[in-house]
């Protein structure tokens, strides 16, 4: 639509260009008008014309919503998505195998002198830990320190500090995406006789595989041909969900089995026979 200004000056050109139509001689019939009368008109109609194209593009642009007109709406592909709220199961780690160090910290499991299970479990444990990653296999220590994870438990309501223990490296594997739990620990007999490697499972198929390859490997290590068993009284057996086993790694009660236990070379041995077990069984099972 033309302005009123432009609309009043392209009647004026028009009228002017009439009469100039109208008072010229004709020639051969034919009408003349003066160039630059006939410039000033065309040259008028034009800018009209033109402000009449930019004012329709820019209605056309406007979009009428309800009682209110917005104007020049953004195209689709200007418009950001939508920003998703943080997930913070994206800063949780995945691995194939979290590596459960028993006890720690007050709790320090069963002992020979100053000898403590927990620092065994540790230690086997951290070398367990860089076998598998140096072999490509993804692992998680639930342990790194001598210290209780009961301590970081806030969420259990129980006064009972060894369930709050237990209860918090359960809630471990619900938590962080792994394929498997092991759970590293060493024995304890009134029986001196009693030595050797132990590995109890669940009752459950891929449970019980894990435990059969977990125990050849060890069985090779000590020379012995136990057998594993099925771990019925134990919380992490029965409430994880993913398939879990207990490593008894010897006997602390066991002279010969203590002198292996506390010694640097056999923990390497025995963080690789586990590595074995675990890494026959990945393959085994998918």
């Amino acid at each position: 639509m033309k302005s009123k200004p432009l609309r009043r000056a392209t009647s004026v050109a028009m009228a002017a260009l009439l009469a100039a139509v109208a008072a010229a001689p004709s020639d051969a019939g034919a009408a003349s008008v003066h160039p630059a009368a006939a410039n000033a008109a065309y040259a008028t109609e034009a800018a009209a014309d033109s402000e009449c194209a930019t004012r329709g593009v820019g209605e056309a642009a406007s979009v009428s919503q309800g009682a209110g007109t917005i104007a020049n709406p953004p195209s689709p592909s200007s418009i950001a998505p939508p920003v998703e709220p943080p997930r913070y199961e994206r800063a949780l780690p995945t691995a194939v195998v979290l590596i459960d160090a028993g006890h720690g910290g007050i709790d320090g499991g069963a002992h020979y002198g100053d000898v403590l299970e927990k620092d065994i479990n540790l230690r086997v444990a951290k070398r367990l830990y860089l076998v598998l990653r140096s072999q490509g296999v993804p692992a998680v220590l639930n342990r790194t320190g001598d210290y209780a994870l009961s301590d970081d438990n806030r969420w259990h309501p129980s006064r009972s500090r060894h369930q709050r223990d237990l209860s918090q490296r359960r809630g471990l594997t619900d938590e962080i995406d792994v394929r498997l739990l092991v759970s590293l620990h060493v024995n304890w007999s009134r029986n001196p006789s009693a030595s050797g490697p132990l590995v109890l499972h669940q009752d459950e198929g891929r449970s019980a595989l894990l435990a059969a390859f977990l125990q050849d490997a060890l069985n090779r290590e000590y020379g012995s041909r136990k057998l594993p068993k099925v771990g019925r009284p134990y919380y992490l057996l029965n409430l994880v969900k993913r398939p879990s086993v207990i490593v008894e790694l010897g006997f602390l009660s066991s002279p010969d089995d203590r002198a292996k236990l506390t010694d640097p070379r056999w923990q390497q041995r025995l963080a690789e026979a586990v590595a074995a077990g675990i890494r026959q069984y990945v393959w085994t099972a998918g």
